[in-house]
């Protein structure tokens, strides 16, 4: 990021802000925007894409030299099984069945890939059809499994990536998958954990991707104020179950074509399907220009948690300490963990600023990304402090029992100030 940038960025942020317009995306057979030149650099997609939260789709050329996408794939463009058989073989990998509707999910199953590849192979061979139902591997780390695989490197425009930053911090978990499923298996309707953006590249075969704008979730819902499974639905008709349906705008509707980079902005609901045998590897991520988007993700969420238990708030010891619980069990993050991963980032873009060399590159695993800059360092640490002020005030984080936290909210915000203060 150049100087240039970052004010441009910074008066983005600053000044009170309308919401986002997203009407041209809600006009009958609305499209998005496709990349094709390499000269696109990542401050073209930060001002074009990111800023202002819509979608595109990158070129297959993006994608050319993954090893992915030479050997995981047969010259007919099909996923080849061998390859992947000798070199994946007995990993255990989760498995989802499109056919069994869970809430708004589908159940899961671990099983070796192996065992997945022979029941694939055999649902193909019947006709796409198996007594076992449709079965779609989803969710996969194999990156963090197989670190030592050159398999992708993450594309420039999402190496800013803060949420698989922090979890490898903690060498817990990461946010990178793979996915592998035939002809007919899909995603039901949902928006990313967090409200994090997504980007999925098509090793091989197609999707078919349908999104809404931020906002339009809301006429799909059904009058007890529950989102739909499958949008494609005929139920969604019925005006007494759905009554707001008839306001809502059709889909975005994107046919992703093997090799192809699709950009999901955050609190873009979608839905997706395999249109032939797929592989992708997907990323969820976020950075400085949604991270207000997850914070008001997690005061919705815990504000739903309250309002659910609200009947027990004058009998249950430590109420706002359940509540905090519930919320990590439903979201997987709470309160002090988001101040925590508020810390790490900062702490790493303080030493970037301090020329302090780091345990860790930006760049992430499975990725050769350099870092960003001492610009976009100091932009990190303005929107840190900014989400981080509004912690520090509000009401039910001031609940909890905070003294164990290291240093103190207020503490870090100042020194956030001091070092942004410093920096410009």
């Amino acid at each position: 990021m150049d100087w240039e940038t970052y004010v441009y960025a910074s008066k983005f942020f600053g000044r009170q802000r309308p919401p986002l317009a997203y009407e041209r995306f809600c006009q009958p057979h609305a499209s998005v925007d496709y990349i094709k030149a390499e000269s696109f650099t990542y401050l073209d997609f930060f001002k074009g894409y990111l800023l202002p939260n819509v979608p595109c789709v990158f070129s297959s050329a993006f994608t050319t030299g993954w090893e992915s996408r030479k050997y995981w794939v047969t010259q007919d463009g099909k996923p080849n099984f061998d390859h992947l058989l000798w070199n994946f073989g007995d990993a255990v990998v989760p498995v989802a069945n499109c056919n069994v509707q869970e809430y708004n999910s589908n159940p899961k199953e671990q099983i070796p890939l192996r065992e997945y590849i022979n029941y694939w192979k055999e649902y193909i061979q019947g006709n796409y059809s198996s007594p076992k139902g449709c079965l779609y591997l989803k969710d996969w780390h194999l990156c963090r499994s197989f670190p030592d695989q050159h398999i992708y490197t993450t594309p420039v425009y999402f190496s800013s990536d803060w949420l698989n930053e922090y979890w490898d911090e903690l060498a817990v978990d990461d946010y990178r998958f793979v996915y592998m499923g035939p002809k007919g298996s899909w995603t039901p309707f949902h928006a990313d954990v967090f409200r994090s953006y997504s980007w999925s590249v098509n090793v091989c075969g197609r999707k078919r991707w349908l999104l809404y704008p931020p906002g339009q979730e809301e006429s799909l819902r059904d009058h007890h104020g529950n989102l739909p499974y499958d949008v494609t639905s005929s139920a969604l008709l019925d005006i007494k179950v759905h009554p707001e349906y008839p306001k809502c705008c059709p889909p975005i509707e994107i046919i992703q074509e093997a090799g192809e980079m699709i950009f999901v902005p955050s609190g873009w609901h979608h839905q997706v399907y395999n249109l032939d045998d797929t592989i992708s590897i997907n990323h969820n991520w976020m950075n400085g220009c949604n991270v207000a988007t997850m914070w008001h993700f997690l005061q919705a969420e815990l504000d739903a948690v309250q309002q659910e238990i609200s009947e027990w708030r004058d009998t249950m010891e430590d109420w706002h300490q359940h509540c905090q619980v519930i919320m990590k069990s439903c979201t997987g993050i709470d309160y002090k963990e988001f101040y925590n991963f508020l810390k790490v980032i900062a702490k790493k873009r303080i030493s970037l600023l301090e020329k302090v060399p780091e345990t860790k590159p930006l760049g992430n695993l499975c990725s050769d990304s350099p870092g960003l800059g001492p610009h976009h360092a100091a932009f990190d640490l303005s929107r840190i402090a900014d989400v981080l002020a509004s912690l520090i005030t509000n009401p039910d984080f001031q609940k909890l029992e905070t003294s164990e936290l290291s240093p103190p909210p207020e503490d870090l915000f100042n020194n956030l100030k001091e070092k942004i203060n410093a920096s410009l």
